[in-house]
This record gives C-alpha cells, sequence and structure tokens, in this order.
C-alpha cells in the first residue's frame, strides 16, 4: 500500500513505431550529433537543457516541468543484446522479456496474474485501444481492452433501455455454455460475462468524473483522460496500458516527430495534473517505452530503425533525474551504426514489478537483472 491507503498503479504508455530518443533527450553539446544529422538534428540554441550535456527537445517542455519537479527518471540506453529492428520482433521482445524465441505469455499478463490471481476483478488490467497487447496476455490472467471508454460495453448508445436489456440479454445467452461444453466454451462465456460486468461497473464508476483539465482533441490525450476517469472511480484497477503510434519515422522526420512529442508530453503533464486536482496521483506510476531507438545517422529526411534508445518513469514517488549512461556517440562505440544499449530493459520491469508493485520479478522477466532505485518504495 502507499501512503494513502491506495494499492500502487502502474500505467504504461507504449511509443509505437520506435521513437527517436537522440531527438528527445539530445547530446546538444556533442559535435558528433550534428555532424551525424545534418537534416534532422534539433538546433542548440531551441533546446531546453537538463545540464551541460544533455537537453530535453523543446517540444517536450511540459515534461521538462515533471523533470524539474522531480518528479520524472530518464532512463537512458535502454536495449538488449543483438536488437532486433522489426519493429514486429522488437515490440514483441518487449512485450515477453523474451529475445531468444517466440513467447507465448506478456510480461503485463503475467503481473496480472499475481495481482488477482483467481480473476476476481475484471478490471484489475484494463488496455485502451484496439485489440488485447500481447504483453497482457497470459494463462488465467483477466485483462480488459477499451477501445472508447464512453461507448465500452455493448450498445451502450442506444437510447431505449429495454433494447439494450434485450439485446444484453442475448449476447448473454449466446456465451452461456451448454452443459458439457469444453474448456474454449467455458473460457468464452467467462469472458463475455467479464464484459458485461466489466462495463456496468466503468459506466457507473466514471459516471460522477467532472473535471477542470481540458485535454487537447489527440489520440494520446483521449487514452489517458480515459485512464485517469477510471483510476479516479477507484474500481481496483491496478495496471494500465496505451497506446501512441507513429513513430516510424524513416521520412519527414522534423515535421512530425517534434508534433508527437508535443502531443505525447501535453497529455502526460494533463494526466498528471487531473489526478493531483483529484488527490489521486500519490499511487500512480507511468512507464513510458519505445521499441528501439532510431539510427544515429540521419538518412536525409529522417531516421531508420535502430537500437538502444530510452524510457520515462513518472511520478510523485519517482526518484527523478538521469539514470543509466547515455550510451556513446563515438563511431568506434556503436552498433552497426546505432547507439549500443547500456541498460536491459528488463532491469527496468524488475525495478518496477519489485519496487513499486510489489511484486517478485525473476519468474516475469525470466531472470535477475540491474534494478535501478526508481521509485520509493510502497509502504
Amino acid at each position: 500500500m502507499t501512503r494513502n491507503g491506495s494499492p500502487p498503479v502502474i500505467v504504461v504508455v507504449q511509443v509505437t513505431g520506435g521513437n527517436d530518443f537522440m531527438n528527445t533527450v539530445i547530446p546538444y553539446q556533442n559535435g558528433l550529433y550534428y555532424d551525424y544529422r545534418p537534416t534532422v538534428k534539433v538546433a542548440e540554441e531551441t533546446v531546453l537543457p537538463i545540464n551541460d550535456e544533455l537537453a530535453f527537445n523543446p517540444n517536450v517542455a511540459p515534461l521538462k516541468e515533471l523533470y524539474d519537479a522531480g518528479d520524472m527518471a530518464i532512463i537512458q540506453g535502454v536495449g538488449y543484446e543483438n536488437s532486433s529492428r522489426s519493429h514486429f520482433r522488437g515490440m514483441d521482445i518487449w512485450h515477453t522479456c523474451e529475445p531468444n524465441e517466440v513467447a507465448t505469455e506478456g510480461w503485463v499478463g503475467k503481473a496480472i496474474r499475481e495481482l488477482d490471481p483467481s480473476g476476481a476483478n475484471s478490471l484489475t488490467a484494463i488496455n485502451f485501444g484496439r485489440g488485447l497487447p500481447r504483453s497482457m496476455v497470459a494463462a488465467d490472467a483477466t485483462a480488459t481492452s477499451i477501445g472508447d471508454l464512453d461507448t465500452y460495453g455493448l450498445m451502450t448508445g442506444v437510447q431505449a433501455e429495454q433494447q439494450r436489456a434485450k439485446a444484453l440479454d442475448v449476447f448473454q445467452r449466446i456465451y452461456t455454455p451448454a452443459l458439457g461444453t469444453g474448456p474454449v466454451q467455458e473460457y468464452l462465456a467467462r469472458t463475455g460475462v467479464d464484459v458485461l460486468r466489466g462495463a456496468e461497473i466503468l459506466k457507473n464508476g466514471i459516471a460522477p468524473y467532472t473535471s477542470n483539465v481540458e485535454y487537447a482533441d489527440n489520440p494520446i490525450a483521449k487514452s489517458l483522460r480515459d485512464v485517469s476517469r477510471v483510476h479516479i472511480a477507484d474500481l481496483g484497477t491496478r495496471i494500465f496500458y496505451t497506446h501512441h503510434g507513429g513513430y516510424d519515422t524513416h521520412a519527414n522526420e522534423v515535421p512530425t516527430h517534434p508534433k508527437l512529442l508535443s502531443d505525447l508530453s501535453g497529455a502526460i503533464s494533463d494526466f498528471f495534473r487531473d489526478l493531483r486536482n483529484h488527490n489521486a496521483s500519490e499511487n500512480v506510476v507511468m512507464l513510458v517505452f519505445t521499441e528501439f531507438g532510431r539510427r544515429v545517422q540521419d538518412n536525409h529526411s529522417g531516421t531508420d530503425h535502430g537500437a538502444g534508445g530510452g524510457a520515462f518513469v513518472i511520478g510523485d514517488r519517482v526518484n527523478g533525474g538521469l539514470h543509466a549512461a547515455y550510451p556513446s556517440l563515438e563511431l568506434n562505440d556503436l552498433e552497426f551504426g546505432d547507439l549500443r544499449h547500456t541498460y536491459d530493459f528488463r532491469g527496468l520491469y524488475a525495478t518496477l514489478l519489485e519496487q513499486w508493485m510489489g511484486v517478485d520479478s525473476s519468474p516475469i522477466v525470466g531472470g535477475t537483472y540491474e534494478q535501478l532505485p526508481l521509485v520509493s518504495a510502497a509502504a
């Protein structure tokens, strides 16, 4: 439990496509940065300095405010050996913690199973987005995926309550297994009932929500507003998951990447401001990650798939600052033209699982990895 008596909660924001870490946390005093990136470099006079070596992209000013307040940790050089530069395989590795073979269970799913082994709460873990991320899939792990919170549940937009009740009754009978059916049908039935139960709980739980925070009109802002609404409703959700896409900046990076960073940082800032206004932030930690960084040298329009990247951990209980080491830009230190990772991503997961969520990390991440002093332990 945290000091306010509420159990610790983690919000995972998946930045999909491979965020350009070098253009997010910029080695602005290193001449090699400007040599490698004649097209996509961020001008030195525009950056937001962190120290004498590194600076934030000017489009993440809201994140710098969180950083300056001590509420944001930057984990530098995150990755793994022999990085896959494939979006699909790279994200699969981050989802399952298994770089050498294709695994069937995700790290979040395994954590869900530890947090709610009996599946008593269908809202223990919620994904905001279409489909369920591979990271949330595990045997006997109950997770809910929501495309649109305002219309979640069958026919919630139908005005006639009688018609809606009839539709829900039909759906429930479809998913109710006949006597003697097998485990697949039983699983479908249980899932269907969980959808119905979760939809009703959510509808009633979020109804009282009001806020004076005006979130922007973009997908990540909407998703984090939905996370805030459910968290403030206090429905027992321990893990939230969402994503922000579009970071595969092979071309036109200069106009594309700044807009993405602006949307993301603004949404995160509004999210924490909303929680704090509702006295609901103290038990929340956010992880922002991406599947890989971009190549060190630009391609005259953008940057191609790379290796070592970076992640952010944000929250009231976070030990802010720089963690791990920023990868060297020296030519001889690069890994096939990419930043060489300095910290294994599984150590990041292990840190959050053990120090924050109070869960044994070894069975989840597949071993023992270096942890960082990222969060104040939940009391």
